[in-house]
């Protein structure tokens, strides 16, 4: 399940991707750690990665609608994940410029403005990055309070006026998809802006990283009608369907990175010998190393079925909007405990400044904390639950979805309400699809958290307690999470002994979040009750790790070294 560039095994049938995949790893391989490092230290703009994607055309390739580019162009989430774990192990600056391009697309390829839309194929095709202008600095991820104004001039354009703040690629953007308000009627916009303009002002990179995360300023900014991507509700609809797309990439940078630290992590413990023996040898160490490994394979599974589901979506289908925060939230998390699993084998080795790992400590804890934070994707979350466990539907089986398509449906996904409405395939068949002893637990620790729900639901007070409802909805994710471990399980036959030892982490994690809840202030007596019991602990079988040890983990060393 584990990427390595050395032995890339996935053969992909669209040979356009196989040949991009072979030559971005090839890129890195060539430029070497050594070389990433420095860059990163001295915060070095990667426009040597820039210019070999404008010579091998591969933003143009995987991020141009079919109807807009030129043959093997097409947006494929399929091509599009795979390729977010490639940039994310050999780096969180490269990985971002390609999602920040992806936020910025996104608005257009969702707009009626035919004439941006040709703009947009043409400068992906002369290499071009492209930005997404919607947080501003006093008020963040609060889109409602956006002081971005557009006024109208008596020859019909506007003016606008106004900053953006986080704004990946706003230092060198052609189109930067902006988001505001017409002065006005108070209605939402999203308009086009050129960093090259004289009345853009790139402001400073707010970050100390070799990304450019860009404070910008608009003074007088001229804008005409068909600068303009879209207007009221369709704007507003716009910019949040852009964050439905591109929030889902997150989690796969967690991925990529995560790995890279694995391979460093085993190759340097699996070497290292103290007290007569290899740190490998010791039992804790075991444990930490396959607890990070069942976590970093999971992640995958979970991501890479979300995907599924998003190319599936419908008018009448909707599930992705649940499984995408997920993605969001939960995997990126997860890659945090993996590194922290990682970091408590490699001890003082993960500050060395010639690792990869020095890198990852401090970018992995980056992305639960983008595009929306982990607290306002639970709030999302929550909003599915009562669907999810009380009104299911009956949907077609969805199989693997890596088809050559265009995910058309992605940038017509309409309406951003009504997600209360949303209802899900039967979660208990999914589970009760699997027999093995830690799923049995989990199911257990399941059926009592629906217990709870329906015999002690949380109250009014409780409903307003963002605190109690952030505890409830870890649970309640965690529930997910595994019915997508599951469903992706059988798709790429993983066997039961990894399913039941991936499922040994899911039950202590779900007892953790159990106490969290059971020791939350406004908790009731039944409440806690409930929650007590659903503190279980996982069935341990020493053999099944001793192989899953043997067999799958410790394989794993000296598998992948970058080259200096």
């Amino acid at each position: 399940m584990l990427l390595n560039p050395k032995s890339y095994t996935l053969k992909h049938e669209d040979k356009r991707f196989q040949e991009i995949v072979e030559k971005t790893i090839a890129f890195f391989e060539n430029k070497g750690l050594q070389k990433v490092k420095d860059d990163d230290h001295h915060r070095i703009w990667y426009a040597d990665f820039l210019e070999f994607v404008k010579k091998e055309q591969i933003f143009s390739t995987l991020l141009t609608p079919s109807k807009y580019g030129d043959e093997g162009c097409r947006w494929d989430t399929w091509r599009i994940a795979h390729f977010n774990e490639i940039l994310g192990f050999y780096g969180l600056a490269y990985w971002y410029t390609w999602q920040v391009s992806i936020l910025g697309l996104g608005p257009i390829w969702m707009s009626g403005n035919e004439a941006l839309k040709q703009q947009a194929a043409t400068l992906l095709k002369e290499g071009e990055v492209f930005a997404f202008g919607l947080s501003e600095k006093e008020h963040g991820a609060d889109i409602y309070s956006t002081e971005m104004a557009l006024t109208p001039q008596k020859d019909g354009s506007y003016r606008a006026n106004g900053s953006k703040y986080y704004i990946g690629n706003g230092n060198t953007a052609k189109m930067v998809s902006t988001f505001g308000k017409i002065s006005d009627s108070g209605d939402y916009v999203v308009f086009n802006a050129n960093y090259a303009h004289k009345k853009y002002t790139c402001v400073k990179n707010v970050v100390n990283s070799q990304s450019y995360v860009a404070e910008y300023t608009l003074d007088d900014y001229p804008v005409a009608e068909e600068d303009i991507l879209e207007k009221g509700q369709d704007a507003w609809n716009t910019v949040l369907n852009t964050v439905n797309i591109g929030k889902y990439n997150l989690g796969w940078a967690s991925i990529g990175m995560s790995t890279h630290a694995f391979y460093e992590a085993i190759n340097h413990a699996s070497h290292r010998e103290l007290y007569g023996l290899h740190v490998t040898d010791f039992s804790h160490v075991k444990h930490m190393f396959v607890d990070a490994y069942c976590r970093l394979v999971s992640m995958k599974l979970v991501a890479l079925r979300a995907a599924d589901y998003m190319r599936v979506a419908s008018p009448k289908d909707k599930r992705y909007l649940l499984y995408n925060p997920v993605v969001k939230m939960k995997v990126t998390t997860q890659g945090e405990s993996v590194v922290d699993l990682l970091w408590d084998v490699i001890a003082a080795k993960g500050f060395e400044k010639d690792t990869f790992f020095d890198m990852v400590t401090r970018d992995i804890r980056a992305l639960p904390k983008l595009e929306g934070t982990v607290h306002v994707n639970i709030a999302l979350i929550v909003k599915f639950m009562a669907n999810y466990f009380f009104k299911p539907a009956v949907y077609p089986e969805v199989g693997q979805r890596s088809e050559a398509e265009n995910d058309d449906f992605l940038f017509k996904q309409g309406p951003t309400r009504g997600l209360g409405k949303i209802q899900f395939h039967d979660y208990k068949a999914v589970y009760n699809s699997v027999n093995i002893p830690n799923v049995d637990v989990f199911k257990k620790q399941v059926r009592l958290f629906k217990m709870l729900l329906m015999l002690a639901r949380p109250n009014g007070d409780q409903r307003k307690d963002i605190d109690f409802l952030m505890a409830l909805g870890e649970l309640f994710t965690l529930v997910v999470y595994g019915q997508l471990i599951i469903e992706n399980a059988k798709i790429y036959k993983i066997e039961n002994d990894l399913l039941d030892q991936i499922f040994d982490f899911m039950v202590r994690d779900f007892s953790s979040h159990a106490l969290q809840l059971y020791s939350k202030s406004s908790s009731t007596k039944r409440q806690m009750r409930l929650c007590s019991m659903m503190i279980k602990k996982p069935r341990v079988n020493h053999s099944r790790f001793t192989r899953i040890w043997e067999q799958q983990v410790f394989t794993l060393k000296d598998q992948y070294v970058m080259t200096d």
